[in-house]
């Protein structure tokens, strides 16, 4: 693929994000040019151009505002010890008088805060990741904060599931042995907002029927309890994959937990890894497409092996058989199926194409996968001209259009995308060059929580929230 920017209006043409919400409904479809996108001198796109911040942490747009709800190392949770490092995705629920903030912890072995290890909560006693869990005022204010899992690795991303828990997903392989490491990991756990004692006993209880891989994030199709799951791995590239639960089985509170404490849990159900195709030839690597609207036929193939005892999952298939992808990150449920992000793709990790970001579509009533953008390769990301490149976590917003928090190099932006199509830069990371992570808002959409994840801040922004200027 050409590295040369595309133009915006030279893609597919304009489709209306409408009815988008944050209970993960409405369309992408205006998502369809790349991030080489930026307006016209004068002309007004988003929420208007960014005001630097005199504390040089976070540049917003005029009139919007924010607040440090927590900073790792500083901030004391529930009980006095630092809040740990490294926050990552978020999950927000609503609560009386203001918001529940399920947040991820991205800790391998050697970061300075880890998450401290608490009877009924810990998975592992040699690990150090894990999530904790921050109430907040209606106005964004940090009224307490609590651990809800421990004990895990590499806690990366999630998502909400239909029944308002939060899958919390390990990006990482390693075994017991490893790092001092107790137990094998990889692996997905179901934590609820509810409260601290909602969670002893039940949320270290890793749901091995989801597999055992380095695991990115998660959507939950409503109706039929079935499970989506990316991987964000290479050598070789990582898989698509699809669990879809046992006859009889119903989603629900405790239900995925209860699943996999039953006699043959850890098996329970099928997963299963997407094998893509065009006029019946193989797809090897969604790399493959370069025009947005590009759409692929699936095909489900079983996990021979889903606890990878002696072989990663993604190795145990022929790139013959089985459709790869680099760097596959974000994701959520809406239009009947699942939205998930590639964040980039290079030859030189043995992608067939380059690309700075594709966002897919995943219809399982056609069983089909559709491009619904592509960022082309920025060509310097160390400098702010409206070129983005390496989106992540992503979110719907509730005044249309999305928001994707972006991990790529150089300069970090949220990039938002109005319900016109239009890419914009809501907001510019001032302190340093580290990811944006998490981006969700509250329920009544008056606060958009973010974290910076080194050093470690969780942010609220409030201001003139509206539908985006087109």
């Amino acid at each position: 693929m050409s590295t040369a920017p595309l133009n915006r209006r030279g893609f597919l043409g304009r489709t209306a994000l409408t009815g988008l919400g944050v209970a993960l409904a409405g369309s992408v479809d205006a998502l369809v040019r790349p991030a080489f996108a930026s307006a016209a001198p004068g002309q007004a796109i988003g929420y208007g151009p960014l005001v630097p911040d005199p504390n040089r942490i976070l540049s917003l747009p005029v009139g919007f505002s924010y607040t440090v709800v927590s900073r790792s190392g500083e901030t004391q949770l529930d009980g006095g010890v630092p809040v740990p490092s490294d926050p990552d995705a978020i999950g927000v629920f609503a609560r009386p008088g203001g918001s529940t903030l399920v947040t991820n912890h991205e800790i391998g072995s050697d970061e300075p805060f880890g998450v401290p290890a608490l009877d009924g909560l810990t998975y592992d006693t040699g690990a150090r990741g894990g999530t904790t869990t921050t109430a907040v005022g209606a106005d964004g204010a940090r009224q307490g904060q609590y651990v809800s899992v421990a004990g895990t690795v590499n806690n990366c991303a999630g998502g909400i599931t239909p029944w308002r828990t939060w899958l919390t997903c390990e990006e990482t392989e390693a075994r017991a042995g490893e790092d001092g490491f107790l137990l094998d990991h990889g692996y997905v756990f179901e934590v609820d907002p509810a409260s601290q004692d909602a969670n002893r006993g039940k949320s270290p209880v890793p749901l091995k029927f989801l597999g055992r891989y380095a695991h990115e994030a998660v959507a939950v199709d409503p109706a039929a309890s079935t499970i989506y799951l990316t991987e964000d791995a290479s050598g070789p590239n990582g898989l698509y994959y699809r669990w879809t639960p046992p006859q009889g089985f119903r989603g629900g509170p405790n239900a995925l937990r209860e699943l996999a404490q039953s006699p043959g849990g850890d098996a329970a159900g099928a997963l299963q890894a997407m094998a893509c195709f065009q006029g019946g030839t193989h797809v090897p690597d969604l790399s493959q497409a370069t025009e947005p609207g590009t759409v692929y036929a699936v095909q489900w193939v079983g996990v021979p092996d889903r606890d990878a005892t002696s072989t990663s999952v993604r190795e145990q298939f022929g790139n013959d058989v089985v459709t790869r992808s680099r760097k596959l990150e974000g994701q959520w449920w809406g239009d009947g199926g699942a939205y998930f992000v590639a964040s980039y793709a290079r030859t030189s990790d043995g992608s067939v194409a380059e690309h700075d970001g594709q966002v897919w579509f995943y219809d399982p009533a056609k069983q089909t996968v559709t491009l619904k953008t592509l960022f082309g390769v920025n060509p310097d990301p160390s400098v702010d001209t409206g070129n983005y490149d390496g989106p992540d976590n992503i979110t719907v917003s509730p005044y249309g259009g999305v928001i994707l928090a972006e991990d790529g190099e150089g300069i970090s932006h949220l990039v938002g995308v109005t319900a016109e199509g239009e890419p914009f830069a809501m907001a510019r990371n001032e302190l340093n060059d580290s990811e944006f992570c998490g981006p969700a808002f509250s329920a009544d959409g008056k606060i958009l929580f973010v974290n910076i994840q080194s050093p470690g801040l969780t942010l609220a922004i409030t201001g003139p929230w509206h539908r985006p200027l087109p």
